[in-house]
This record gives structure tokens, sequence and C-alpha cells, in this order.
């Protein structure tokens, strides 16, 4: 693994700056293409590869070999007599897989295709796993599925969701036309030296086009010298159809004799411009105009925004647009003219009418949405080139930061090149004499004419109006020591701009209804109704698309919507809001229109004749429309911008602060309907026009001044803050607040070391004016910004975040009351850069003060605050209700504690604190000797809001005592909710239900009256003679519906009914092909292994994940809260992260309930006032436990050599002890079975933390760790869930599955009862226990510990019984992640392993189970092959010279799968003209193989420089080919068939029932295996390329164990012992010289014998008619003469 940057990173990465980590694991092939290759997988992503190793002589390798970042896979053939040829390829973009649930595709199968021929079909199919893993990402390896299903190649290929499985190919033409707009891209000393001399004037760039797409690029010619370049070419790609690269880039690049550099980049998103519903289109674009952003437009020799033009972030500037489309055909593979290559080709294609573009641009996919709209009133003409008019108006401009306002700014608005903007390179239009009514799409301005000074007004020749593109410069007016404003007072500034443009709004109109359609149901969503009301509306409005809107998607979705809410219950609203959600995301992605030709709108705040920062608004945000659907969101609102640092300069934190921030009014849409342009401003302003001639009433302001204005007063009530950003490198922050309004601006106070402030804090903004009407001002009033810092003592403030709110405005002549007023607290989440950085607690209220002044206001209740000084705390009716609590802390221990300022932590104290009140732990005398605190339980009362989400956060502190006084603190946990510590007392009726058992019936009474069958328990056989109890049959008495108090569990029932069910489904199983029944084993043969592969059904538990997840931590009553030290990361900083910031684990608990508390729990019996509600803990003294740690095996390790392999190792370490399995290790294995246990002897709490590592050894060097998992023990081991030992399912005394526990059921259940203080357990006859009036049923048949095995059902079922109940760890094996601190978040692999642990006071364990590997069994199969039939005929015949005639020389070869080198063959046999071949030849293939895993297990050196042997498994597949030989060339290969030997075909019992359907429907036909059938005989078809029959082969399989094989041994071929008889082979097959008369006679009548039959008869008419015409004048003569 290892990074990938640029383009394919940011794809992976959803458009981020970093890069992704890729990893590639290729598993196996399988149905290559191809005669006896030696095939490799190369793994390509850019210009790095990554090879497999090389396997010989098969088309289905087995690799399972760890690569490298793949986006192309290819098979190679290679042979050391020539180059590799490449059989196939399959290709994917890195964003495919990104875009997948967890970021990959696991055991999934890529199909090959041939780019050379796509008229070939499938060349293959590889199978592999594919991860990208972005920052803060973390993959998971999925649960494995069973070797069947993953065989499954149809069902698990490599395709996303909803892709076919069978694709086509198809040509995708990326046609270019020309490009308008391009920047300069040289200096132009030497251009007007030129222009001069000689008079020579030429544009200053060499543009051509590159388009990149599934990894080829095309490029178009280079237009020398052309500020609007025309190709007319198209660039044609074929590829497979759907594609799997999602995006093509299309980049204009200007061409340079030293390098090329790119001037734009486009990228179209080929899911935004089709639709593969009933009525979808194939992709299709334009002819379109693209607009191209990136870098300012000046020219500098080194632009440090270079990044932007290659698409890399987001665009600043206007660089250039383009004329584009884009087609998809589908190809006809069957016809005989399409050209197979797939060669990225560049061909010329007309040029486009200007005539007929718009109308194409209209009739494209919302054709009849534009007609139907409005009635169809709306008109089309296709030829106009409309004048767009943006307007614009700066009303504030505030928080401009301190560095840049010491000199005078204005600010520019620009929408193109030339349209509105000053300062860069503008390239001169070579139409500038072009007229517009000629259709031309530019402006009429030459270079000379753009804007200078936008005090003047300019006017064309025909008097029209031009632009005005930025503000006056003014001096900035200091706000506060971090920011300045302008004083925009009354006066305010306005910029307006004319441009011409086809006239696609209608794209736009349509882009802006989804998103109103989506922002409503996301204000629907966010109502506080009821459920169903909430999912009712939504989805009401998902159905109003259709009213919009007649594109075929859309209309799909409003059915579905339709549909769905019907069907919305209370029990369904979850899954429905799910689905509505889903409809939210596909709104916004129908939202972003890809055919928009109108560029998006720049702000740039200017200064010094420099650009100092930007803001991008989008064109159709601020569209006008006559329908309000239609019109842009902030199309005629006032709407805060906030202008930012460009390029690399706005990441990290400097792309935090804010440059600028604007309340700013734009305007943009047709110069007809401009006259509404000023409708949405505030009003009470007058016009103030730069008119220097007559007539011209029409032209816009340039300024606006207000006489109409509002005071009012802000109050910002500044409550709490909490999870704030920790900004120091104590780990805590001294927050303060600043409260931006308008102009005016307050600070809070700063409060020392603290992450959650709570600052009760009154700022009181006087006298703020805002201009405009009162009404308003009340509906849509300015926002708030609110930021958060850290106070240094040296330097400057540090920024935390950032907030906004809007306040609750109160007029004059409104009530001071309910609802509104006084405000309610509110959280507003405060965001560092896109991170989440806290939340805020706080309210916020304008009121408007009249002519009387401040007196009108309501009062500020409370005087200031004596102790902090001049401060008004939050007013009563604001600040919320609060109630007496009580906070009860466990403090138990502290863990792991790391150094600070160098010296070890030796005295460590625990605060804690909550809402100014504390309680203070007892002082760890010594941490090294034992960590734990001698005080467990201390309580604090404090004031806290009764609603609990108001709750203010808990803070831990942990300080170190040093000499003379100090305090030094380690690290800090601040608990945000305490929703979960509140403690509810237990529900009285519930309790009761229970107690009252005997006012219904008695409980023996109804267990008489239920009919009770035979118990007995039952031994299953599920892949092995388990002992386990059938949970399928456990039911309860039909009493227990009616009477609670009494549940009565089965372990197991077995009546004759269920005996006859099993018969008939097993009669069933047998005819569905499961020909071969389990066999039964001896139990005496069963081992720990037996029991692990049988655990799915029977006896353990299978955790796909660590035990912690499934048991809550085993947090029940012990918490662990992690302390932080030091300053947070943030997201661009990928070098820190929280998990670096931790310093050790404070463990203990909190319990919190209002006071005062019912008397009845002090009441109860044994209650211990000083542990509060702290009840029956044990003690936290140190405790010797033996700790047993099994280790089974390792899956799916990363590999750690350069082979891409490893040689695992195992090392166990708990506090300072240290296990190493050096010795050991597993050689070039990332799958190894260790199957060891290692017992350790620990001091609890002193070492508790236990670490599993997986090393690689190394020869040479140190070894490298690969993974590790921490596992915590004391939680552990004091839990309610007693995770101390696996409560195994049944127990034995005996055998494999011994009970492991010291203790027996009956103790540990008497235990559990005694600290739960529950009644029982009462054992009774006829196998019953009870247990708080529940009575629990179990086996009578088992005479000897017949209470052990009652004790043992309830145990099974001890999270049912109420008040003390819960459930409790059963024996299992726990699968958990091995994670590498170098690699956070990649899982390195999973380990197999679990924790037994043994109190050293209690009886010693006996001893561990013995789960050492199964070693495999060696076998020997015996293939004989008898005959051959329809073999295919290769060779011409000598004998007659004719071509058409046919012979073969044939033989069979056979070998095991990874046994290649011990293939073997047969004798020839010779000349057989009709296919058939005898042989009577034995094959002999010694093995060794694991039964369990179905693996053949192969043990050797991979090279004569390896160090020690290989261990390999593989699956038992038998292959045998069919070859011709050939004297004097290589042997021909005819066809071969591979048998898995786990499950293949029987084979038919005649040649004549043998065909090609025994393997392609091998799915469909029963099945059977040889390790159960142990010999089979019958015919198997040879194929070819899974598709042509190349002939027939009759063969006996006979599986023996080598034991067998050594009593009754036989020979190779037909030799001795037991040797076979020769073939009967026709003489024809001998050499023909042996006998040449029989050769002769049977070639001269097996080839001519038609013609001889055909000469005989012949020559016998002949002979006939000669004797007649011999014969026929004497007898005329006698005839004549009578005689």
């Amino acid at each position: 693994v290892f990074q990938a940057s640029g383009d394919t990173a940011g794809a992976a990465s959803q458009g981020g700056a970093g890069g992704s980590l890729i990893s590639v694991n290729v598993i196996e092939a399988r149905q290559l293409v191809g005669l006896n290759m030696d095939p490799v997988v190369c793994v390509e992503i850019g210009d790095e590869k990554k090879y497999t190793s090389m396997k010989e002589s098969t088309n289905c390798p087995y690799y399972n070999e760890v690569s490298f970042p793949s986006e192309t896979l290819v098979i190679h053939s290679k042979n050391l007599l020539r180059s590799g040829t490449l059989v196939g390829t399959f290709k994917l973009d890195v964003g495919t897989v990104y875009s997948q649930p967890d970021h990959q595709f696991y055991h999934k199968w890529a199909i090959l295709s041939d780019h050379d021929d796509i008229t070939a079909g499938c060349k293959g199919y590889v199978k592999c796993d594919i991860a990208v893993v972005g920052k803060g990402d973390n993959i998971k390896t999925p649960h494995k599925a069973s070797e069947t299903d993953e065989d499954d190649i149809e069902g698990n290929l490599l395709l996303p969701e909803g892709v076919p499985a069978e694709r086509q190919w198809a040509r995708f033409y990326v046609k270019i036309y020309r490009a308008e707009g391009l920047p300069k891209m040289n200096t132009s000393i030497m251009a007007n030296m030129k222009k001069a001399f000689i008079g020579e004037n030429k544009d200053l760039v060499d543009p051509y086009v590159q388009v990149q797409f599934a990894g080829q690029k095309g490029k178009t010619s280079v237009q020398k010298s052309s500020y609007e370049p025309i190709w007319n070419e198209h660039i044609v790609f074929t590829e497979m159809f759907p594609p799997l690269c999602k995006r093509m880039k299309v980049q204009i690049r200007d061409s340079d004799k030293v390098n090329d550099v790119a001037i734009g980049t486009h990228f179209i998103d080929l899911r935004k411009i089709a639709n593969d519903g009933d009525k979808g289109f194939l992709p299709t674009l334009g002819p379109a105009w693209v607009n191209m952003y990136g870098s300012t437009r000046n020219y500098t020799l080194m632009d440090e925004h270079q990044d932007l033009n290659e698409g890399l972030g987001e665009g600043v500037s206007f660089r250039a647009r383009l004329l584009v489309s884009v087609a998809v055909e589908i190809l006809d593979t069957t016809s005989t003219e399409i050209v197979s290559s797939t060669e990225v080709k560049v061909e010329p294609v007309s040029n486009i009418s200007e005539v007929c573009l718009v109308f194409i641009f209209l009739k494209f996919k919302y054709q009849e949405i534009w007609l139907d709209r409005l009635n169809n009133k709306v008109s089309i003409d296709p030829t106009s080139v409309e004048e767009f008019f943006l307007f614009g108006a700066f009303l504030e401009a505030t928080m401009i930061d301190r560095k840049i306002g010491d000199k005078p700014i204005s600010f520019e608005v620009n929408n193109r090149c030339n349209y509105g903007n000053q300062l860069d390179g503008v390239s001169k239009p070579t139409g500038a004499k072009k007229k517009k009514k000629e259709g031309g799409t530019e402006s009429e301005e030459d270079e000379s004419e753009l804007i200078q000074n936008s005090s003047d007004e300019e006017v064309e020749e025909d008097g029209d109006l031009v632009s005005v593109s930025s503000t006056p410069l003014l001096k900035p007016v200091i706000t506060d020591r971090n920011y300045f404003h302008l004083p925009y007072f009354e006066k305010k500034p306005c910029i307006y701009i004319k441009s011409w443009w086809q006239d696609q709004r209608r794209r736009l109109y349509n882009s802006n209804i989804m998103d109103k359609i989506a922002d409503k149901l996301v204000r629907c969503m966010g109502w506080e109704v009821e459920a169903k009301e909430m999912c009712c509306s939504a989805i009401g409005i998902v159905i109003s698309i259709h009213t919009y809107s007649a594109c075929s998607l859309q209309e799909s979705m409003s059915q579905q919507a339709k549909t769905i809410r019907t069907q919305v219950k209370k029990k369904t609203v979850k899954d429905k809001l799910k689905l509505v959600l889903n409809f939210l995301q596909r709104l916004r992605f129908l939202a972003d229109e890809p055919q928009h030709s109108i560029p998006d709108v720049f702000i740039w705040m200017l200064s010094n004749n420099k650009r100092i920062a930007y803001a991008r608004i989008p064109s159709k945000d601020i569209l006008h429309s006559i329908v309000d659907e239609e019109m842009g969101k902030d199309c005629g609102k006032v709407n805060a911008v906030f202008l930012r640092l460009p390029g690399k300069k706005g990441f990290g934190p400097a792309g935090w602060t804010v440059q600028a921030k604007m309340e700013m009014y734009l305007w943009l849409g047709l110069s007809k309907q401009r006259k509404d342009f000023l409708n949405g401003l505030p009003c009470g302003f007058e016009e103030n026009r730069a008119v220097k001639g007559v007539g011209l009433q029409s032209v816009p302001p340039i300024s606006l001044s207000y006489n109409m204005k509002q005071v009012f007063q802000l109050r910002a009530h500044m409550y709490q803050a909490r999870s704030l950003f920790a900004a120091d490198s104590s780990g805590l922050s001294d927050p303060f607040a600043r409260v931006f309004f308008s102009t005016h601006s307050q600070v809070t106070e700063v409060l020392n070391e603290t992450l959650c402030p709570t600052w009760d804090q009154l700022l009181v903004f006087d006298n703020v004016e805002l201009y405009g009407e009162a009404a308003e001002l009340r509906d849509d009033p300015p926002i708030i910004v609110i930021e958060f810092y850290d106070q240094d003592t040296v330097g400057k403030a540090e920024y935390i975040g950032r907030t906004f709110a809007k306040p609750i405005t109160k007029m004059i002549d409104e009530h001071y009351g309910p609802p509104r007023f006084p405000p309610q607290l509110e959280y507003y989440q405060v965001y560092r850069g896109s991170s989440l950085a806290g939340d805020l607690l706080a309210a916020f209220e304008l009121l408007q003060i009249g002519p009387a002044g401040q007196a009108e206001l309501p009062p500020i209740d409370g005087p200031t605050d004596s102790e902090r000084g001049p401060i008004l705390p939050v007013p009563l009716g604001i600040r919320p209700v609060l109630s007496k609590y009580r906070i009860e802390v466990l403090f138990w221990g502290l863990r792991d504690l790391k150094r600070v300022n160098l010296a070890q932590v030796d005295r460590p104290r625990v605060d804690i604190e909550c809402a100014g009140k504390g309680v203070q732990s007892s002082l760890i005398q010594n941490y090294k000797k034992n960590p734990n605190f001698s005080t467990l339980v201390k309580w604090f009362e404090v004031d806290l809001p009764e609603n609990e989400l108001l709750h203010p956060p808990l803070n831990i502190r942990v300080v170190d005592c040093r000499a003379f006084g100090r305090y030094t603190l380690v690290g800090s946990h601040a608990v945000t909710s305490l929703r979960k510590f509140i403690y509810s007392p237990p529900d009285k009726n519930a309790i009761n239900n229970w107690a009252h058992a005997g006012t219904h019936r008695n409980t023996l009474a109804v267990l008489e009256e239920y009919n009770l069958k035979t118990l007995s328990v039952l031994f299953l056989s599920v892949h092995y003679n388990a002992f386990c109890y059938n949970k399928k049959n456990v039911s309860a008495s039909p009493y227990c519906e009616n009477y609670q108090p009494i549940q009565i569990y089965r372990l197991c029932i077995e009546s004759k009914e269920n005996e006859d069910e099993k018969d008939s489904k097993k009669k069933k199983k047998k005819k569905k092909g499961e020909e071969a029944e389990e066999e039964e084993q001896d139990e005496s043969l069963l081992d720990w292994w037996s029991k692990y592969f049988a655990s799915i059904e029977t006896m353990m538990e299978m955790y796909n994940k660590e035990l912690e997840s499934e048991f809550d931590n085993f947090e029940d009553w012990l918490h662990t809260f992690n302390l932080y030290r030091g300053k947070a990361g943030d997201d661009d900083d990928t070098s820190l992260t929280d998990d670096d910031r931790v310093v050790g684990r404070y463990k203990g608990s909190i319990c919190m309930y209002k006071l005062p508390l019912s008397e009845e729990i002090s009441r109860d019996a044994g209650f211990d006032p000083n542990m509060g509600m702290f009840q029956n803990i044990p003690h936290n003294d140190p405790i010797n436990v033996l700790v047993r740690v099994f280790v089974v095996r390792a899956t799916d390790l990363h590999p750690a050599d350069i082979n891409g392999k490893a040689d695992p190792y195992i090392v166990i370490k708990l506090g300072k002890t240290e296990l190493k399995d050096k010795e050991n290790y597993i050689s070039k294995q990332l799958n190894p079975v260790f199957g060891k246990s290692f017992d350790i002897q620990a001091t609890f709490p002193m070492e508790s933390m236990l670490t599993v590592s997986v090393y690689d050894w190394d020869l040479v060097g140190t070894d490298d760790l690969i993974g590790e998992t921490k596992i915590d023990l004391e939680n552990r081991f004091y839990s309610k869930h007693r995770a101390t030992c696996g409560m195994a399912s049944t127990y034995s005394i005996h055998g494999y599955n011994v009970w492991r526990d010291p203790q027996k059921p009956t103790q540990i259940l008497a235990k559990l009862c005694k600290e739960g203080k529950l009644d029982g357990p009462h054992y009774g006859p006829g196998g019953r226990v009870k247990v708080v009036n529940r009575i629990f049923m179990g086996p009578t048949v088992i005479e000897d510990e017949n209470d052990e095995h009652l004790a043992l059902t309830v145990l099974n079922h001890w999270e049912d019984i109420p008040k003390a109940g819960c459930k409790l760890v059963r024996e299992h094996v726990e699968i958990r992640p091995l994670l590498n601190p170098e690699k956070p978040g990649i899982e390195q692999g999973r380990i197999e392993m679990w924790v037994d642990m043994f109190p050293m006071d209690m009886p010693a364990p006996g001893p561990a189970i013995d789960i050492s590997p199964r070693k495999p069994k060696r076998y020997e199969l015996r293939v004989i092959i008898w005959n051959t039939d329809e073999v295919i005929l290769e060779d011409d015949d000598y004998f007659t010279g004719e071509k058409s005639k046919k012979m073969s020389d044939i033989y069979v070869r056979g070998w095991l799968k990874g046994q290649q080198e011990d293939k073997q063959d047969t004798d020839v046999h010779y000349h057989s003209l009709t296919g058939e071949g005898n042989f009577n030849w034995r094959f002999l293939f010694p093995f060794d193989y694991l039964l369990a895993e179905e693996k053949i297990v192969i043990s050797k050196k991979e090279s004569m420089f390896s160090w020690d042997e290989t261990e390999y498994k593989i699956p038992a597949r038998l292959t045998l080919q069919v070859w011709d030989a050939d004297h004097f060339s290589a042997d021909d290969f005819l066809g071969a068939i591979e048998l898995d030997l786990n499950r293949f075909p029987r084979g038919a019992k005649t040649a004549k029932q043998c065909s090609i359907d025994m393997v392609q429907n091998e799915q469909e036909l029963p099945t059977i295996s040889i390790f159960k059938q142990k010999r089979v005989k019958g015919w198997w078809p040879f194929i070819l390329y899974c598709e042509c029959l190349q002939g027939k082969v009759e063969a006996e399989l006979h599986l023996i164990t080598a034991e067998e094989a050594e009593k009754n041994p036989v020979g190779l071929g037909r030799s001795e012992p037991d040797p076979l008889e020769k073939p009967n082979r026709p003489d024809t097959s001998l050499v023909w010289f042996l006998n040449p008369l029989k050769s002769i006679r049977y070639f001269i009548w097996h080839n001519y014998r038609w013609l001889i039959l055909k000469s005989l008869a012949a020559l016998l008419l002949l002979l006939l008619l000669g004797l007649f015409l011999y014969s026929i004048p004497g007898y005329l003569v006698k005839k004549m003469l009578g005689a």
C-alpha cells in the first residue's frame, strides 16, 4: 500500500487536497483464454506497475498476493522464449472503489476483456480485493462468505451496484469545436518588439485540448497563436459500457517547447449526462459551452496557483470556455465492419452552425419542460444571443483582516475575462468589430475600452450601457484590534456589468427548482412534529417534483414517493425516512446541471493594485425569473458573503480566517427584465447615477443613498460552550468569544484551562444602525458572527472556531413576551474549517430603539457580577431553570499515564468539576505500586438545568502533586453528555409483576397440566458429531402467555414428529443432488478444531468483531475515560490524531440523580451509605490472575516482504512480561494458522493491558511489526457479563469439550444469585430449577452431574432474569483487527483468538486446551485413464496426402493444482483417425490434505536461494489435458478439464451421454466429493475456452490414505505391482510399416470405399450394355427369319 496523489487521489477523497492509500490483493484467476500459458498479473495505476509471481502451465493460477495501488488489472502470459502477450485487461477508476460501501471491493471477480479485439468475448476472471483509504477512513475486512458462495463468479462480479454483468463495447465521441477567452500564456515583451519593428501582432498562446478517459489520453492539434482557437475535431475512445470510469477530464493546454502548461480543466461526470431508467438515454452532452476556472489570468513566470488550472481545488478566476459535445455509440461486435482496436483516434469533424447551436442546446433532455412550462406561452428564437445584466450593491464590508487594513480597498465583480475584469492580462477578442446582431457572443469592447475607473460612466457609440465593475477606493476604519471595516454607512456603492450569452436559463431554472425542493425537504425533516406526519410531509414534497419537471428520472421518483406515502406507518417511519434521505441525495444530484454556459461570478477584494481575497458565487443562485420556483435562492436578496484567500493559501489555518465579510445584493438576468433589479433591496434609498448624457434615465445607479435607518440594541446572551478545540499544549484552552454584528464587536471574558467554558455573560451592543424598513429587518435581520479564540500569554490569540446566528428581532410596536420573547437558549455548532470544533449555547435578540431611547427597552434583570467585575449575567428568564442534583463519582484508578515534562507521574489526583462545583479524589501515594484509589466513592451537590439537553459538561482533570506544593496537569477529559449516567429508580410495577406469582395459579399445577414429552439431549451431526443442544426445538408452555411469572425453558425436546420431519428433509436434500451423506465420526476422533469448524451451527460463538463491541466495552459499571493532553490536530494535519494526544486512562464511573431521593432505596438490606449508588461492587485491591491467551490464526495479513508475503510469529505482552514465539515463525504466509496458547501470571491493576502482536521475521535486521491488538483485561475481569472464561454450551467432564472453568455451573449460578440478591436456585424433581419465580427445565436422561446441566441451562438464559440478569459471555472465538500505529485507520489483517482469566486465589484451572494446528493427512489419488473419444484431430493424413483427412497422436497429461512440476503423461496413441484413444494408464498423485479447510498443503522452497520451505494451501483440483504429440515441433494443446475434488459433476456412464453441459451447467448438476465417494468412474468432456468440446475422456478416480497405499501398492502407468492390461488399440495405430498390406487395405477401403462401389456398379452396367449390344443382332435375325 502506498499513497496516490493527483487527480486519482482527488477522485478517491471526493475532491480533497490529500492523497489516498490504495491496496490490491490478487487472489486467483479462472478461465483464462489461452493455451498452456504461464500467467502473471500486472497491477497498474498512473505510472506505477507491480507484478505478481508467475504460475506455470495453468489457466487457473492461484496467487493470494497483496500488490500495490491499482487502477488497471492486466493479465500477461509470459514465456522465457518470447515476450509477454496480453491476455486481457480490466479498468476502473479509484473513485468508483471509494464510492462503494466501506470503500472497497472484497473477494470480487474482475472480468477481463481484450482491448485489441473488441469482438472477442470474456478473456477470463481475476478474483481480487481492492480498497481505497482516505484520511480518517477505517477499512474493515468484511466477514468471509463460504467457499461455495465466493466461487459463484456471476454472483460476485467486481462491478458497482446497478451495472449489468454483461457489458457492451461502445465508442465515446468527444467533439472539440472551439474555445474562447483564453488568457495570455507568455510574456508580452517579445510580442511588443515584433509589433514595433515588423508590425506582426500575435496572440500569446498556442492551445490544444487534451481529453483523458479510462486510462487513455487523446489530444487535438495545436492551434498556433490564437486566443479563440477553432479545432473542429473529435477524439474517439473505445471502452466497455457502462464504463467503470465515471469522469472525463477535458483540459486546454498551452503548447510549449520546454513544458506544456494547463490553461484550464473541466471534469465531465458521465452519470450527470445519462439516465439508466426505462426512459433513459446514453451519455449525451451538448454541443455546449463548458467554463473552465483556475488561477488568476495575469501571466507570471511561476504561477503559485497552477494546481487550480490542473483541476485541483476551487478555481478563483475564469480561464476559458470550450465548445464541446459528448456522444456514445453502442457497437455491434458481430458486424464485420467493426474495427476491433481500442486505440484513441483523433479525426476532423464538420463545423457546428451558429444558427442551430442554441436549438440543439434546448432540444436535449429538457425540451419538453421548456415547451410545456407556462402553458406553452414561452417563445423560442434559436438564433438569438441574449444580453444579460448583472447588478450588485455593497451594503456592508466588515471583518477586514488587519494585515490589509492600512491601505485603500476596492471590490471588483466579474463573470468572465473581459466582463468586469480590471487587473489581469486580458486577451483581446478577434471579433472586436463583430456586431451583436450577427450573432456574436463576445462583447464589443477592445482591451483599451475596459473599465479603468468605476466613477466614470461608460457609453458605447450607440449610447448603450457598458459596465461599472468595481467600487471606489476607500480607506478602512478600525473595528477592533483584529478587524477593520469600510465606512459604507448612508452611501452604498454599486456595480453593474453587461454581457452576452446564449440563453440557456431553462437549464438553470430547472436546477433551481430541484434545489428548492431539496431545501424544503430538509426543512420539513427538521420540523418538531410527529414522525409519521414529518415523513408524509417530506414524501409529499418529493411528489411535487412531478409538478415542475417532466424528466423521466424525476417522474419515476415522484411515482415511487406516492407509493411510499401510502405505506407510511408508525412502525415503518424509520425505514421510509431512509428512503426520503435517498430521494434528497438524488435531488441534489439532479440539481447539478452539467450544461450551463453562464460563468460563475467572482468578487475580488483589491488592495495596492493586488488581488487579496475572493468569493465565488454560482450564476444560478442569483439568476432572475418571473416564476418564484425558478429564481435563484440569492437573487434579489441581501446575503452575507465571506471572502477567503485563493488557492493553497486558503487551506489550513490561513483559510479559516475571514478576509472580509460583506452584506451584498446581487441580481442577474436579461437586460430587458432589469426594471425589477432593485426590488429586493432594503427600502428607503435614492439612486445616484453618474449621467453624462441626456435621456439615459435607465442607466443603473453607481451608488445608493439611504435616508431611512433604524436603531437597535443587540443583546447576546452567551451562556456556555462545550467540547471546544484544544489549542494549548496542555490539552485545554483559555477560550473567549468575540461577537460581530454589523460594524460592532465585543468579547466575553477569558476562562482559563477549560474546553467547556460557562461564561453566563450578556453582551449589549448599543445604537446599532441598520438601513432599510423596520418590517424587512424584522423578517430578515443580518447575521451575527461569533468567533472563538484561545488567549495566550505570549503572542496573539489563536483561532478556535466560528459559528453564525440570526437574532430574534423585536420592533417598537411589539410586546416583549411569549411566545417569542424572551428567547430560548439554542445550540450552535462551532466549525474550524470543515471540521466540528464544539457547540455554543446562547440566545440573541435584536431590540428596536424608539424615539424615547433605551428607556422603552425591557430592563436588564440583575446587577453586574460583583466577583467578576462589570459583567452582566444572562437574565433569569433566559437562563435555564435549575434543580438540585447530586453527582456521585466512583474513583477506581488511573492507567498508562505518560511522562509530563520528562518526569514520571508519581502522586496523581483526579479533580471532577461540573457547573462550578466539584470533588477531588484521594491522592495515590505511589502510582507505580498501586494505581488505584483508596477511597472509592465521593459525591457533591450542584444546581443543574432541569432540561437534560442543557446539562453542562463534566470535566475530569488529572494532576500530579509534586514537591513544594506544585501541581502539574497530566491530562483532561470532558464528558459532554451526562444522560447515560442519570440514575432512574427501578419500575415498581415491573418488579411487582414478578412478585405476584402465587396469586394466579400454582406453578407445579401448571406444569402438571402441560403434557411434556420426553426430554433428551440431541447429538447433532453438522460437519461433526458435536455434543450440543438443539435450540430450534425449544418451546414454552401455552400458559406463559396468560401468566407472566411462569416461564418454562426446556433445553431440548425431540418427538417422533420432529424425527419424521428430519427424515423427510434428508430425502429432499438427496433429491437436490447432495448424494453423499455425512459420515458419522467417532467422538474420540473429534478435537477442538471439530468444534471450531462446526461453530457456526452448534458449539461456539464466532464474533466477527472485538468482544468489547458485542458487550458495550464491558462498561456495565466501570467506565474508561481517555485523558488528553496536547494541542488537537486539524483535518489538514495528518501527523497528529486524537490517539496521539492520549496520555492515559481514568477508570471510574458517575451517577447523578435529582434530590431528594426516595428513602426506599436506602432501606434495602445491606445498603452501604458510603458507597451510594455503587452497591455490591468488588474491592479494587491488587489481585493475582492467571491469564491464558489462545491464538487460533491470523487472516489477510498485510505483506511485509518484497515478495508480497510475510513470515509471521506471535508476541504476547502483558505488563513487563513479554513472550515471543519467534522460533515458531510461519514462513511466507499471509493466512497463518498458529494454534498456540500462552500462560502469563499478572497482577491487576498494574498489569492489565494485554497486547497481542504479529511480527514479521527477518533473517537480517530487526523484525517488523505487522499489526497488533490491545485488550483491557481489567474491564473484562470485573464485568457482570463474566468475561473471565466463556460459558460452554454443554457441561462435559472429559473429552475435547471439557468444562474449562474451575467453578462448576452450580457454583457460578449460586454466586450470581447471591450477588444479585435473588431467590434461588432451587432444584426440583423432573429436571426443574427455579430462580426468581422462573422455572427452567433441563434434560433428565443424564444421570451424572444432573444439577450442573440444569444450572447451565439457567446461565445460558441469564439475560432473562429480571433486575440482575445480563447476557453472559459464552465460549467463543473473537476476530480482532490488527492495527499498526504507523498506518492508522488501516487494518493490517485479523487475528482469531480468545482470553481466559483465572484468579490465583481460586482453585487452579485444568491444563490448557490443545488447539495446535491439525497436521495434514497424507492421501494418494490414483487416476486411471482408460479411453478417450471424439478428440479433435489436428494433423494431416500423410498416407493419402489429403488435407481433408485428419488424425492425431493423442496422449493425456494430468496433475494436481500447485504440483505442476509433478505432472504425468500417458503413452501416445498414434494415428488416431476417429479421435478414439486407448490407454489403460495409471497416474499416482500423493498429496497432503486438510479435510476441514478443503485445501491441499504443499511445502516447498520458492527458489534455490530461499532460506526455508514455504507452505501453500491450495484448493484441491485435478487437471487433465489432452495433447497431440508432434516429432519435430511443439506438441499441440487440444483441450482440458479441471475437476474440483470436493465438488465435481458425476461422470457420464457412456461417451454419448457425456456433453459440454457437464461443465457449462455445473452449478445445476448434482456434484460429488472424492473425499466422501472415494472411488468414481465415468466420462468427462475436454473443453477449450469454455465453449468448444474438444473430446471426452473415460477416467477412474480412486482416493486412499497413505497407510492404505502402503498396504496395497500399485505401479505407475502399466508397471508392477498390480499392472493394467495393455490397451487393445486398432492396427492402424501401430507403426504402419510393420504390416503394410493391412494398412494399405485399411486406408484404401476407409478412404475410397464409395468410389470403388460406384465404379463396380458402373462397370456392371457397362457389361450388361455390351452384352445387350452384342446379342441383339442375332436375336433380331432369328426373330425376322422365324427361327
